[in-house]
């Protein structure tokens, strides 16, 4: 039994984060009021980071982790980077779209005190990433340095993406956006996937290299869609008068924002992994 999993920084972060995870899926699970997508994907999210973060501490624990065929701290980078988005976007959809105000009775105090919880969660995650980062000329554990850090928050933009796109087909400056956004995602999760699962080594070329070609012409495909997007998307409409939560132009504006956040991000990559490979 290796106690140092429970008793380190990283493990009392990882600690936190499963109690406060629980708390928050608990309450939203005892209102009742998590109906629609947007009350399912936050349950889903909190379940979900409760489940694996409780289970890589029980790995921990145990030792066991050194048995899986997988390389063990990619996978708790990724898994810790990937947790802190999904639960930073459920602390903004839920209260956003359950709470009402004025919040002065029970079921919104719960509901409240839920936020609270998955705010806080996210910021054990945000710790425990923190934590487990490479060192400046580490490069043992690819996705735990910025490079591979930020190729997690690509791919989960790119599904943010992808749940906004609506009303896209007939108009070709929208379906090569789309195509970008796809082409993106599965390329960069294929090498989230390939370094976890240590397959990287099979590649028969120089991967670093590689992987700043891949940021190079992606970053030249975004600023495409960055620029195709609200040009096709918001060209000859105006926004409606009552636009709700799933109106087509707050879709195609979430989408706008999106993209150029991933823009940034695939800027941020290529630099940082020039630095790597170059300097």
């Amino acid at each position: 039994v290796n106690l140092r999993a429970l008793t380190s920084w990283v493990g009392i972060a990882r600690l936190f984060a499963v109690v406060l995870s629980c708390l928050a899926f608990s309450l939203v699970a005892s209102t009742g009021h998590f109906q629609g997508p947007y009350g399912t994907w936050c349950m889903f999210t909190w379940c979900f980071c409760f489940i694996v973060t409780l289970l890589v501490l029980l790995l921990e624990l145990l030792e066991l982790y050194s048995m899986l065929p997988l390389s063990w701290d990619d996978f708790t980078s990724a898994f810790s980077m990937l947790a802190a988005l999904m639960v930073f976007t459920s602390s903004v959809v839920f209260p956003s779209t359950f709470i009402n105000s004025p919040c002065n009775n029970n079921l919104c105090a719960r509901q409240a005190v839920a936020t609270t919880a998955s705010c806080l969660c996210f910021l054990a995650y945000a710790v425990e990433v923190s934590l487990t980062r490479a060192k400046p000329g580490d490069i043992s554990s690819f996705l735990s340095t910025v490079p591979g850090l930020l190729k997690v928050f690509e791919a989960y933009v790119a599904c943010l993406i992808f749940s906004l796109l609506d009303e896209y087909n007939g108009k070709p400056g929208l379906m090569w956006c789309v195509a970008v956004y796809s082409i993106c995602f599965i390329f960069t999760l294929l090498i989230i996937v390939f370094t976890i699962g240590r397959c990287l080594t099979y590649i028969p070329c120089p991967l670093e290299k590689m992987l700043v070609g891949y940021n190079f012409l992606a970053l030249l495909m975004y600023l495409t869609a960055t620029v195709l997007w609200p040009l096709y998307s918001f060209q000859g409409r105006s926004r409606p008068s009552s636009c709700g939560p799933n109106c087509w132009w707050n879709k195609c504006l979430g989408v706008t924002f999106l993209t150029i956040f991933n823009l940034i991000a695939y800027l941020v990559d290529l630099v940082y992994s020039t630095r790597m490979v170059f300097v």
